[in-house]
């Protein structure tokens, strides 16, 4: 069975506001509209739906995700972007091979994990 990523889908009580945010700060383009709650957009090849809630839907929905996580070759102008639109830093650390590792705090509580590529 092959499979593949199809999209990461966020929940936001106001998806125009979240949706803004990964546009201004981490270079996403919007793809389209999900018909009146939502947005489809591409972040750097992956595929974010940003949506308020879903009335016909019956299974718990909540807002956010855990994390997900974006490789910088520049992690000091990528924090201090991210932290001068609203971003919040949780943790700092470096990894076992050296590489400083950055997790914060975007709209809705998700947590974007923050990876320094090494050149």
């Amino acid at each position: 069975m092959a499979m593949k990523l199809n999209h990461v889908h966020l929940k936001s009580p106001n998806p125009k506001q979240t949706a803004d945010f990964y546009i201004d700060t981490l270079g996403a383009t919007l793809v389209s509209e999900i018909g009146t709650r939502g947005y489809r957009l591409n972040l750097h090849g992956l595929t974010l739906n940003l949506t308020s809630f879903v009335e016909d839907q019956t299974r718990q929905q909540v807002y956010g995700v855990e994390h997900f996580a974006l490789d910088t070759d520049d992690m000091d102008s990528t924090l201090a972007q991210l932290t001068a639109k609203g971003a919040k830093v949780l943790e700092n650390m470096v990894s076992g091979t050296g590489r400083r590792i950055c997790f914060l705090e975007g709209p809705d509580g998700v947590q974007l994990e923050i990876i320094e590529t090494k050149s």
